[in-house]
């Protein structure tokens, strides 16, 4: 029996008892009381939640295009398989971990809603400000489904399909449900603090760095890497599209934040685009001042960095801080890229030195600039101390949990390709299926 039939099997069952369990169990599921909704707010939402959606998608169209020829798909596959794993572990537990009952403000009780149980049209007393709860439930889920597509571009064209499904698996349960706890549950301890992070920076984006940085140190260097030869990404168009789709969806992932069709959601989309604008034409800038020619995959990354630094503070901050931290965050990236190429680091996509560190920077300067308890704002530095403290404990659980998840997974089934599959490239060998075309 090979590998694969003897993990296959075994998920066969698991799906067979959760079909059995969704379908027979019994579940509560609270109807809203009749005229007791906003009708601009659940539209609003649940655009929303399909515009985050689209992001996961739009990251496989981004990342596919970095990578070589033969590992395409299964970049692409590696992102777009996220919509349908991670979307039943949030049904059985994944929802209940992230928001369930606290428990001493670390995480949910896995029993609250467990296979959504107690999740209908009825609005939470404490969650979603008024939504039907599975509609937050919903939204909630398209974020925590493109956290660990975030990661794959640091171990791109290296890791074994199978593994990387256990992989993910494991970071949804014990690093991305107790982050969002902490940080988005009323009870959760830095939410007590008054850490901002209004859309997930750093829920999503300094988690997904840390643990792509991990991931480039637990599973090494790829033998391209190793023998020096340079990365050429194999389609431009591709990566401008997906830029095109995550800067559409982005405006769904923040404004959809303010969990309403109101001021804060007009604020959050309006600074959305101005930071990402600004990022966009600041990298371009850099490349040209470092006697490079202006790039297309530039801008695109450019972009993506303003997105993910405006993330944290979009509702938080106004427009012209807004600019300034796309500005500061496409600065600081663009160096973090130039340092990692001067090291031994093989982050195949630079998802620590866009991501991690962009995520980074926006949430340090939501601290500095927010309307409300910023330090330029006449807040004081108390906020700016906290957001400190945050970063390293944040920074400590995810790189530290997720490098110990790498190695539990890799118990389970070997995490990397042998050397003959990686050179013939994923899509061979994992999956079996070949990108003819450009």
């Amino acid at each position: 029996m090979s590998r694969k039939q003897m993990l296959a099997r075994p998920s066969l069952v698991v799906l067979a008892v959760l079909a059995l369990g969704a379908a027979f169990l019994p579940h509560h599921h609270p109807d809203a009381a009749p005229n007791s909704l906003q009708a601009a707010d659940i539209a609003w939402m649940l655009v929303s939640t399909a515009l985050v959606l689209l992001m996961t998608p739009g990251l496989a169209f981004f990342y596919g295009g970095m990578v070589n020829r033969g590992n395409i798909i299964s970049t692409m596959l590696q992102s777009f398989i996220s919509l349908g794993v991670i979307s039943l572990l949030w049904y059985v537990v994944g929802f209940s971990l992230a928001f369930g009952d606290d428990i001493g403000g670390v995480i949910g009780d896995p029993r609250t809603f467990f296979m959504f149980n107690n999740v209908g049209t009825a609005p939470h007393p404490t969650l979603g400000a008024g939504l039907p709860l599975v509609l937050f439930a919903a939204f909630q889920l398209k974020f925590a489904i493109i956290t660990p597509a975030l990661i794959t571009g640091g171990f791109a064209e290296r890791i074994r399909f199978w593994g990387y499904l256990i992989f993910i698996c494991f970071f949804s349960l014990f690093i991305y449900c107790p982050l969002a706890h902490w940080a988005w549950h009323p009870d959760g301890f830095l939410f007590k603090w008054g850490v901002l992070d209004f859309a997930g920076g750093t829920v999503v984006h300094i988690s997904a760095g840390f643990a792509a940085l991990a991931g480039a140190l637990a599973i090494g260097r790829r033998r391209s890497h190793l023998d020096g030869h340079a990365h050429a990404p194999v389609n431009i168009p591709f990566v401008i599209l997906g830029t095109g789709l995550l800067w559409f969806g982005w405006f769904g992932f923040n404004a959809g934040s303010a969990m309403g069709a109101n001021a804060q959601a007009v604020q959050a989309f309006v600074t959305t685009h101005f930071a990402s604008a600004a990022a966009m034409l600041t990298w371009m800038v850099l490349e040209a001042a470092r006697g490079q020619r202006p790039s297309a995959m530039g801008a695109a990354v450019g972009a993506v960095v303003g997105l993910v630094a405006i993330t944290p503070g979009a509702g938080y901050v106004a427009y012209g801080p807004a600019i300034a931290i796309g500005i500061l965050a496409s600065g600081v990236s663009f160096g973090a890229v130039v340092l990692k190429n001067r090291t031994t680091l093989d982050d195949t996509l630079d998802v620590f030195p866009c991501h991690g560190v962009g995520g980074i920077v926006g949430m340090l300067a939501t601290a500095l600039f927010a309307q409300k308890g910023g330090l330029f704002t006449g807040g004081g530095p108390t906020l700016l101390y906290y957001h400190l403290l945050t970063l390293v404990v944040v920074g400590v659980f995810t790189f530290g949990g997720s490098w110990i998840l790498y190695r539990i997974t890799n118990l389970i089934v070997p995490i990397r390709v042998n050397a003959e599959n990686e050179t013939h490239g994923l899509d061979t060998s994992q999956h079996g299926e070949t990108m003819l075309a450009a």
